[in-house]
């Protein structure tokens, strides 16, 4: 579920960001066009803003293609129409543990409980065949009924029995060395359940911490990039820079927001994953 949902922010992130390309370039498009009719730029400018603005609409298309088969399968997955809201969530929201897991304890994991619990049951199977030596007593009752020919009268009979056994080697050794395996197994199973459950939380927490740098070093790059295409776009409309370097800029900074918008997913994608390893349900 935590993997389904946050596949649908990434498509609605990516949606978004389609959605605002298409306007911005679809705004330049006007204005070129108006300047072309003034005389100020060549017929072949106002071709290419076109050219720019419809690719930008076909990748919006594709874009919001993507974000519904996402929903389908989310659709699919949970039976519920409308999938949570991940992109209000705040990126700097931190978590609940600490880089050395301090604040995690293994045996609280639901997997590190039920190894625990198959431990006790293998220990109280063990101390029930300890305690019993031998199988309990057996009360036996057996009624007859004869059915009598003709002339003779009938015979029913009632027996009543104690059967006894008794407790011998044959019969307790084997009972107890299967108690005995059985115990060894449910101990080596929880403590590589442990063991597992740490290193997939102490790998999840390196997730999250590298996600976050990665995070800040694509929130520099973006807001460099949209500042650099803000600057170009006022020398393009100043008639001072060329068209072909506007869209290059324009380009340039929306890969950088989209890498940014991608990484804030991955970000949170990461979070959700180690409160996977930790198990805490979503």
């Amino acid at each position: 579920m935590r993997e389904a949902a946050w596949g649908i922010a990434a498509q609605k992130a990516e949606s978004d960001l389609a959605d605002a390309q298409v306007r911005s370039l679809q705004e330049i498009s006007n204005d070129v066009r108006r300047r072309v009719k003034a005389g100020d730029l060549a017929h072949a400018d106002a071709l290419a803003a076109q050219s720019e603005a419809l690719a930008a609409q076909s990748a919006q298309l594709a874009a919001r293609q993507r974000l519904s088969a996402s929903q389908s399968q989310w659709m699919t997955l949970t039976g519920i129409a409308l999938a949570p809201d991940l992109t209000s969530v705040p990126v700097s929201e931190g978590t609940a543990v600490s880089p050395g897991g301090a604040h995690f304890a293994v045996e609280t994991h639901p997997d590190a409980r039920v190894a625990a619990l198959t431990v006790e049951r293998a220990r109280k199977r063990l101390d029930v065949v300890a305690a019993t030596r031998r199988d309990p007593p057996e009360l036996l009752l057996r009624i007859r009924q004869d059915t009598p020919g003709r002339g003779e009268s009938a015979q029913n009979s009632i027996g009543v029995g104690v059967r006894i056994p008794l407790g011998t080697a044959s019969r307790n050794q084997p009972l107890q060395a299967a108690a005995l395996s059985e115990l060894d197994v449910a101990l080596t199973t929880k403590q590589r359940t442990e063991e597992r459950l740490a290193a997939d939380a102490a790998m999840a927490w390196a997730a999250v911490h590298t996600a976050e740098q990665q995070l800040e070093a694509e929130r520099q790059r973006s807001a460099l990039l949209r500042e650099r295409a803000t600057l170009i776009d006022r020398s393009f409309k100043a008639g001072e820079t060329p068209l072909p370097e506007l869209l290059r800029a324009l380009a340039a900074a929306t890969q950088a927001d989209t890498s940014f918008a991608r990484q804030q997913v991955a970000l949170g994608l990461a979070r959700a994953r180690l409160q996977q390893s930790l198990g805490i349900l979503p």
